[in-house]
């Protein structure tokens, strides 16, 4: 393998580590900045679908899911891409496991645990990668009170 290929392929999961790590903190402006400026987010949750269009769109969903809970912590695992000829594009399947606390309905306090796919596409703009589209599938949940 290529010097560039393992580099692009480092870059890559730091890209995905470092979207995580923003959710964490809740620093949605900053993750946004990840994506390109058309992108694409789409979720699947069960029956639960929906689709972001660009970063404004994107920022605001990522906020309005997040300020639901108090504690968010996402732990990345495996994650396999495919880098185009041309070392612009790439595509790339990784796992994340998550963990969500916070108040439901009846103010107690509930973890929320998830499993979660994300199929990316990426794209290279001045030698850095984005996020160009993530379909984020939500594999499993499960709920409990604290």
């Amino acid at each position: 393998m290529e010097i560039q290929k393992i580099a692009d392929k480092l870059a890559l999961k730091e890209l995905v580590d470092t979207f995580s790590n923003l959710a964490d903190i809740k620093d949605t402006k900053t993750q946004a900045q990840l994506f390109v400026e058309d992108a694409n987010l789409e979720s699947f949750n069960g029956d639960y679908h929906s689709i972001q269009t660009g970063r404004d769109g994107i920022e605001a969903a990522c906020a309005n899911f997040l300020s639901l809970f108090d504690t968010v912590y996402h732990l990345n695992g495996q994650q396999v891409v495919e880098i185009d000829d041309n070392g612009q594009r790439a595509t790339g399947t990784a796992y994340c496991h998550v963990v969500l606390i916070g108040k439901n309905e009846d103010g107690k306090t509930v973890q929320t645990t998830q499993g979660v796919r994300y199929n990316d596409g990426y794209v290279k703009i001045d030698n850095n990668w984005k996020i160009a589209n993530r379909t984020s599938h939500f594999v499993y949940t499960d709920t409990k009170e604290l």
